[in-house]
């Protein structure tokens, strides 16, 4: 038996003691979860029904992690993965877990969280597909280190559980055929010059049109629906462009449902929902940090002949005392960054009190967290619908639909 870390807890038990136990079910996180006398263990890449054999490699204070060791009795759900490094790379939990279980797994976690985080019990709707599962990520940002005696280690992403261990990604199963069809060489490139990075470093690919582009401050566009959006390469956009056309709708049918005239975009990019909405709404406001995205929002405005929509550089906080709106007929769509929203924004936006609040993320747990906020303040929810923009994966997007009690439904 190695001899454990100096701050493991030796109880329930032994470090790298074998056990068997049967998952029940999956965190949010993508791992399986068991139990040995009540006592929670997880185990990932192992399903719901499976008996298996794992090896404990962290106690806590009420629950334990190991590592899977044997599939003992495996589940009628369990598909063979695409990738050869799944299970060592830490970019995809689900590619042995038939796609259909996804969904259904992806949406009965957000209905968990809602009841465990805030105590809100509703009906979450089945989770939407992506029009394509596999070779869909249109941007991909691999690492590597320092070259050692004059030659690159691995390009490429985390190794599962690990805070800085890369593992060499030569190709990537969920990244669009452009980008691993270019990679080789660009791989290639990287470590023919590799005694001129002074240390590690990140490369960008970002599929656009056809081509493949590596320079952060390159334009580069999407097509969604009859718009062309342009943004820089390097920032941030969603990356599954063949979800986009119907995620952009369901907003916009959430957003415009029971009238509302006048749309605030918060968190607004250079202008996906803003602009693919605009045409609902009699005047757009959008709002964002990010300088560049902002003036990229402006310009997409104007080159899709959009009047009606404008745009201020500065934080989300600031854009309620911008705007003269009506409440009672604007709504606000909200798209934070994954941290979720500042209080200080959720307490102008209930402030402000507008018929309807959308809100897209990209991280469940933090818009349940200030879901509880928004129902506090007398906001009740309408729709919940997740959206897998991320097949084989743990993430997934979700727009939750809150209305004003009181107000328009």
């Amino acid at each position: 038996m190695p001899r454990p870390p100096k701050k493991f807890v030796p109880t329930p038990f032994a470090y790298h003691e074998e056990i068997e136990l049967t998952i029940d079910a999956l965190t949010n996180l993508g791992a399986g979860v068991g139990r040995i006398d009540g006592w929670v263990v997880f185990v990932p890449f192992t399903l719901p029904g499976e008996r298996v054999r794992a090896r404990v490699f962290r106690n806590d204070k009420n629950c334990s992690n190991a590592d899977l060791l044997e599939v003992l009795a495996a589940s009628p759900e369990r598909v063979a993965a695409r990738c050869p490094l799944f299970g060592e790379c830490g970019g995809c939990q689900y590619q042995h877990l038939e796609y259909a279980s996804q969904l259904a797994w992806k949406s009965r976690q957000v209905g968990e969280l809602m009841q465990h985080m805030a105590g809100i019990t509703f009906r979450v709707n089945p989770c939407l597909s992506s029009a394509q599962i596999w070779n869909y990520r249109s941007k991909i940002t691999p690492h590597f280190e320092k070259a050692k005696d004059g030659e690159l280690g691995p390009i490429g992403f985390l190794a599962f559980g690990r805070r800085s261990q890369l593992i060499d990604v030569p190709q990537c199963p969920i990244a669009m055929d452009a980008i691993n069809t270019a990679l080789p060489d660009i791989r290639a490139g990287l470590r023919a010059r590799a005694n001129s990075f002074k240390r590690g470093a990140t490369i960008l690919l970002r599929a656009s049109e056809g081509r493949v582009e590596t320079d952060a401050k390159a334009t580069v566009c999407e097509h969604i629906g009859g718009l062309a959006l342009q943004f820089l390469a390097g920032d941030f956009f969603q990356n599954n462009p063949f979800i986009l056309p119907a995620f952009t709708q369901h907003v916009a049918t959430q957003a415009a449902a029971g009238g509302a005239q006048y749309l605030v975009d918060a968190y607004c990019g250079s202008g996906l929902f803003a602009l693919t909405l605009a045409g609902h709404f009699q005047q757009v406001v959008g709002v964002e940090v990010s300088e560049t995205s902002c003036e990229w929002a402006r310009k997409n405005a104007k080159a899709n002949g959009i009047g009606n929509a404008r745009f201020l550089t500065a934080p989300a906080e600031a854009v309620f005392a911008s705007i003269n709106f009506p409440a009672a007929q604007t709504a606000v769509v909200i798209d934070p960054p994954r941290k979720g929203c500042t209080p200080e924004f959720l307490e102008q936006l209930v402030a402000f009190g507008p018929a309807r609040v959308v809100y897209v993320s990209c991280d469940p747990a933090t818009q349940v967290r200030d879901l509880k906020q928004l129902s506090a303040a007398g906001y009740a929810l309408s729709d919940v619908q997740p959206f897998d923009l991320f097949p084989h994966t743990r993430h997934l997007e979700c727009v939750m639909t809150l209305a004003r009690d009181g107000g328009a439904l």
